[in-house]
């Protein structure tokens, strides 16, 4: 009963920022799995296939609301998709002793980048006129971004979403539909490629089945609280969270003498308490209308 509750606030908490933030489901969900000593390929197989059931409801709603630029989506379901594929059956094929720590560093990448995007490209990207993204730059965006999702667990929203942010006259809300709802597509490619190479017997349904049941229970909820809470605030706060778990899984991975946790973990905790501090502050400064409609 205690691992039932603790998979289901793993997939609660991962699907809350994700649906707050366009980004960062896979990532959440893969780095607190590894936490548990779980093999990276098996981890990554079972978030997607939880994220076919969470990105399809994920996706319906925002078609419902009208957040989703169909043109954008057909431009990068299918390079995502292949992309994606090819990411699950490379990862498949590792052991998974081999590709944890890189997996790991890839993530800990990319909580960085999500603190700095956050924290400092955020109110940028409204001043800067930047060039329409044409549609042969959603090909290597597509690959780029579904491949390292499928590898690292995580790296569809947070790839795909700053840089569609990134390009003048989108609407935010337009770019985290449209990449939640083509992420559909990239999870089920995904799972395909790791049942593939992995089999139907790696993978874990009870992980699946409440990692499913966290993220349906989130989703609406994940709806409103976007509302109250600036996105560049829960930015920081998932970054710090990636950055923690992660700096965790590698300093075990590499044998680091267990005198430098302390002083690490320390380093990190004060790092993400001052980028907190420093989100708020920036919110402070910029109106709520600018970060709503950025």
């Amino acid at each position: 009963m205690k691992k039932l509750i603790i998979f289901v606030m793993i997939g609660f908490i991962a699907q809350l920022i994700d649906g707050a933030l366009g980004m960062a489901y896979g990532v959440t969900s893969t780095t607190l799995l590894l936490t548990f000593g779980i093999a990276p390929a098996v981890a990554s197989a079972s978030v997607h296939l939880a994220e076919v059931v969470t990105t399809a409801a994920s996706g319906a709603s925002h078609l419902k609301f009208g957040n989703v630029d169909r043109d954008m989506v057909i431009k990068l379901i299918l390079p995502g998709s292949i992309g994606a594929f090819v990411g699950a059956c490379f990862l498949s094929n590792l052991p998974g002793d081999l590709i944890k720590p890189y997996v790991s560093l890839f993530l800990l990448t990319l909580g960085f980048y999500i603190m700095y995007r956050f924290l400092f490209l955020h109110s940028r990207q409204k001043q800067i006129n930047h060039k329409k993204i044409s549609s042969k730059q959603f090909i290597p965006l597509g690959l780029l971004a579904g491949f390292f999702d499928a590898t690292g667990g995580g790296g569809w929203g947070p790839i795909a979403t700053p840089v569609l942010l990134a390009n003048k006259g989108i609407e935010a809300r337009k770019v985290i539909g449209t990449v939640d709802t083509a992420e559909f597509a990239i999870a089920v490619s995904a799972t395909l490629g790791f049942f593939i190479s992995l089999g139907w017997e790696e993978v874990n349904w009870f992980w699946v089945g409440t990692l499913m049941l966290g993220g349906l229970i989130a989703a609406p909820i994940a709806a409103w609280l976007v509302k109250i809470m600036p996105s560049h605030l829960l930015g920081v706060l998932v970054g710090g969270l990636i950055i923690l778990t992660n700096v965790r899984t590698l300093l075990h991975s590499w044998g680091i003498f267990e005198d430098w946790y302390t002083p690490v973990y320390a380093t990190v905790l004060f790092g993400w308490a001052a980028s907190v501090w420093l989100a708020i502050r920036n919110h402070r400064k910029t109106p709520l209308s600018n970060d709503l409609t950025s």
